[in-house]
C-alpha cells in the first residue's frame, strides 16, 4: 500500500509504501452502487443530485453506505481491500492513461457520469479511479502501517474515502491517494462500492 515508485504526486498520508497482507478472500463490485441498484433496496431512495439510474448513487453519508451495503449481505471495504482491487496487480499509481479510465475535473463536465463508460482495470473493475468518490470501512488515520488485514483506527473524526472524483485533480485519481470526510457527510461526489466475504 501507499505511494507507487517513481510517482512525484504522493502526499505524506501515502508514505511510507508499505507491505499488506490480506489474509480472506473477498468479491468487489464490479462498478459503484448505481442509482437503480440503491433505489430497489433502499426502500425507492435516491438521494443524489445527478439523477439517472446507471449513474452512481451519491449524496449519501457513511450510514448510508454502510446501511446499502449490509442490506445486500456485504459491507464496505477497508482501505487495504480498495487499494489491492483497484490495483488489481498493478504497481502503478493508475492502471491506465487517465482520460481511458476516470472522468475527472478536466473531463467530467462537473458532473457524474453512468457506471462503466471508461476503461476497466485488468480484473474488470470500474471507475475505482474517478466519478466519485466511495466510501470505506475505516476510520482515517495519517498513517496506516498495521502489516496484517489492516482496518485503521477503533474510532476517529473522519472516514476514509478512496478513488477521486469528477470534480477532483488528476492527482487525486491514484490508487495510492486517500481522503477523508464526516461521517454525517452528504456530498455529491462521494459514493460507494461495497464488498463480501468469501466462505
Amino acid at each position: 500500500m501507499g505511494c507507487s515508485p517513481g510517482d512525484k504526486e504522493c502526499n505524506g498520508n501515502e508514505q511510507p509504501a508499505h507491505e499488506v497482507t490480506i489474509t480472506k478472500g473477498f468479491w468487489i463490485g464490479q462498478t459503484e452502487v448505481t442509482q437503480e441498484a440503491y433505489r430497489k433496496v433502499m426502500n425507492g431512495q435516491n438521494p443524489s443530485r445527478f439523477k439517472g439510474a446507471k449513474l452512481p448513487v451519491e449524496t449519501i453519508s457513511w450510514n448510508d453506505a454502510d446501511a446499502y451495503c449490509r442490506a445486500i449481505g456485504g459491507r464496505l471495504p477497508t482501505e487495504a481491500e480498495w487499494e489491492y482491487a483497484a490495483r488489481a496487480g498493478s504497481p502503478d499509481g493508475r492502471y491506465g492513461d487517465l482520460d481511458q479510465i476516470a472522468w475527472y475535473d478536466k473531463n467530467s463536465g462537473g458532473k457524474t457520469h453512468e457506471v462503466a463508460g471508461k476503461a476497466p482495470n485488468a480484473w474488470g473493475l470500474y471507475d475505482t479511479l474517478g466519478n466519485v468518490w466511495e466510501w470505506t470501512a475505516d476510520w482515517y488515520a495519517d498513517k496506516l502501517l498495521t502489516p496484517t488485514d489492516p482496518k485503521g483506527p477503533t474510532s476517529g473524526q473522519y472516514r476514509a474515502l478512496r478513488g477521486g472524483s469528477g470534480n477532483a485533480s488528476p492527482a487525486s485519481a491514484r490508487a495510492s491517494y486517500r481522503n477523508r470526510s464526516g461521517p454525517d457527510s452528504r456530498l455529491n461526489v462521494i459514493g460507494v462500492r461495497c464488498v463480501g466475504d468469501l466462505p
